[in-house]
């Protein structure tokens, strides 16, 4: 789990948090990100190098720009592990729902 302790640290600060949600619509370069935030730009810079060693965007390079990009699958994996170890019922429920068979924990047939 030490690998994924980057990712909960990363997600533990809601600038990065925010930074997430707002890959969500699409790439961003680094000065777009910036531009969303009130505080320097080279703080915007150490958060994404968090996120990025954290697994969570990807970065490439346009002429004289950086573009970022989430990395979805990297959280859903993490943290859906994280859930279903700590949360074992959840794990049924959402095979369960997933199967057509929903109901809510004390609703349906025993």
């Amino acid at each position: 789990m030490s690998d994924d302790s980057g990712v909960f640290r990363a997600l533990a600060d809601p600038t990065r948090r925010q930074i997430l949600q707002d890959l969500r619509a699409g790439e961003l370069s680094a000065g777009e990100i910036a531009s969303r935030f009130a505080i320097s730009g080279p703080s915007i810079s150490r958060h994404l190098a968090v996120l990025k060693a954290a697994g969570l965007v990807r970065d490439r390079r346009e002429a004289n720009r950086i573009l970022y990009s989430l990395e979805e699958d990297r959280l859903a994996v993490t943290v859906g592990g994280f859930l279903s170890a700590v949360c074992p019922a959840q794990v049924v429920l959402r095979r369960r729902r997933d199967r057509g068979g929903a109901s809510s924990p004390g609703t349906g047939p025993p």
